[in-house]
């Protein structure tokens, strides 16, 4: 689907508060109601909204300590590498979960409470799924850049 600028600003709105009103993106892009409505409908039904959602700062929780753990397994079967993935879905504390190419094969986001959760965790966890070969993990000492994909990146020419 190609979508344009009006698309492009509604989608922004809409990333920045999932809970603008219909009437205040119509404002904003200078359209009335019915068309706005008809646009974030077709992008839904495209695929390019997902989901609506809220954000949650684990700070604010008590979860201080966020690590990038690499993972390598010690054989790369396509029944190892399933069974890896499908024990990662029930860890709640590994936000993400890639599988990559390199010298390891999968990158996990953790945010747990602190050190001692996190000890835990690689013990109690991560260690109990199979085939694990071997674990590396970093440490977050300052988040310098987070962010989401922007839809501005959809228009945008490298140059």
């Amino acid at each position: 689907m190609i979508i344009d600028n009006t698309d492009i600003q509604i989608l922004e709105m809409l990333q920045n508060d999932a809970k603008t009103k219909m009437k205040d993106i119509a404002n904003a892009i200078g359209m009335t109601i019915t068309p706005v409505y008809e646009r974030i409908k077709k992008l839904e039904r495209n695929g390019i909204i997902e989901n609506y959602t809220i954000s949650v700062n684990p700070k604010n929780l008590g979860y201080q300590l966020v690590a990038y753990c690499s993972v390598t397994l010690k054989e790369h079967s396509k029944d190892n590498l399933r069974k890896f993935e499908a024990g990662i879905q029930d860890l709640h504390q590994v936000l993400e979960c890639n599988h990559l190419s390199g010298n390891f094969d999968y990158l996990l986001k953790v945010v747990v409470r602190n050190m001692e959760d996190y000890q835990l965790f690689i013990s109690n966890q991560l260690a109990a799924l199979d085939n694990i070969g071997q674990v590396q993990s970093y440490f977050v000492m300052k988040a310098i850049k987070e962010s989401i994909f922007s839809c501005k990146n959809a228009l945008s020419e490298d140059k």
